[in-house]
């Protein structure tokens, strides 16, 4: 029996190319494609036959609540093959309301996502029966909850009821509409940065009277960023003052106290001054301070033999001066009375 042949793409092992686009089949298989259960998707399948799963929607700002809806996608199942499909902007427009990217921009955002193995360009807003059979879809992946639009409360109930639905779970806290939310919400902000980055009003849909009022608005912030910076240099200045100040003053009192405990040292009550003072007082009093005289004259010698000689003039005037007037009135009598002897 000649063997069947199956040329059904395999999932991506490595992630250096971007996924790839659907063509008009994208599993050309010579044996029919059976149909598989739940359970034995779960419990694994040959190698050439992964389980394709497709996951569809609109994908705008393309998000991590979109990427965590992909990862679950592609890991239901040991061995999956992950079909995302993405609605063109005619049908989103329709059905569901403006995008902010374009189909392309959405299309090659999914192409870029890691969990991605085939992207299906302008997919349906409903799916039928002869598109799952096109691609060869097994089962359907999104969130459980109902999705009402074009007419029908829930688009999947057809899936749901065939058995071929496998829900995910919803990223709470992020979502296309929350993003869209904070930009209405902030226009003003991002339209002012626009602006100062170079965009035009007429790019921005800003009248002319809101871009003067933006671009002062950029002005005054302007100048409160160069007011906030010159404080904040201004506060570095004065604490490194501040450290500086603390530091000089410690020096100074340092400074101080060695500079009283010298002064004490040498002018105190016991100083070096008073002593050095003291020892050149005496030498002073010492240096000026005349001689004592002798206490009493030596006796003269009488000779005999010979009679006493009065003394010479030279003799009175190499004598020591008298001490006293009295004692110079005395002399000069005594001399005198020697002159009237001579006589």
């Amino acid at each position: 029996m000649e063997e069947l042949e199956h040329t059904c793409p395999q999932p991506r092992t490595t992630l250096i190319e971007p996924a790839i686009f659907a063509k008009e089949t994208s599993c050309e298989c010579r044996a029919p494609h059976e149909k598989l259960t739940v359970d034995q998707a779960r419990l694994g399948t040959p190698v050439d036959r992964p389980v394709r799963v497709y996951a569809d929607g609109i994908f705008d700002l393309f998000h991590s609540g979109h990427a965590r809806a992909l990862m679950q996608a592609k890991n239901l199942f040991p061995n999956s093959y992950l079909i995302v499909g993405v609605c063109s902007d005619e049908l989103t427009h329709k059905y569901k309301g403006f995008t902010v990217m374009t189909e392309d921009e959405r299309y090659e955002a999914l192409r870029h996502c890691r969990y991605v193995d085939e992207v299906v360009r302008d997919a349906p807003w409903t799916l039928t029966q002869e598109f799952l059979e096109k691609h060869k879809i097994d089962f359907v992946a999104h969130d459980d909850i109902p999705y009402s639009s074009a007419g029908s409360e829930d688009v999947y109930k057809h899936i749901k009821e065939a058995g071929m639905f496998v829900p995910t779970q919803r990223t709470e806290g992020i979502s296309t509409s929350d993003l869209i939310t904070r930009i209405v919400r902030d226009y003003d902000v991002y339209a002012r940065r626009n602006l100062q980055r170079g965009y035009t009003a007429k790019e921005l849909n800003v009248s002319y009277i809101n871009e003067k009022k933006y671009r002062l608005q950029n002005q005054v912030d302007r100048m409160k960023e160069k007011v906030r910076t010159v404080e904040e240099k201004s506060k570095h200045f004065v604490y490194r003052v501040e450290e500086k100040s603390h530091d000089l003053i410690q020096k100074w009192e340092e400074k101080s106290r060695e500079f009283i405990g010298n002064f004490l040292e040498l002018f105190g009550p016991d100083g070096t001054w008073k002593q050095m003072f003291q020892e050149r007082s005496g030498r002073m009093i010492q240096a000026f301070s005349p001689h004592g005289s002798p206490g009493s004259s030596p006796p003269r010698d009488f000779s005999p033999s010979r009679s006493p000689s009065p003394p010479s003039r030279w003799a009175i005037a190499r004598t020591s001066p008298p001490s006293s007037p009295k004692g110079a009135s005395a002399s000069m009598s005594s001399m005198s009375e020697g002159d009237e002897d001579e006589k």
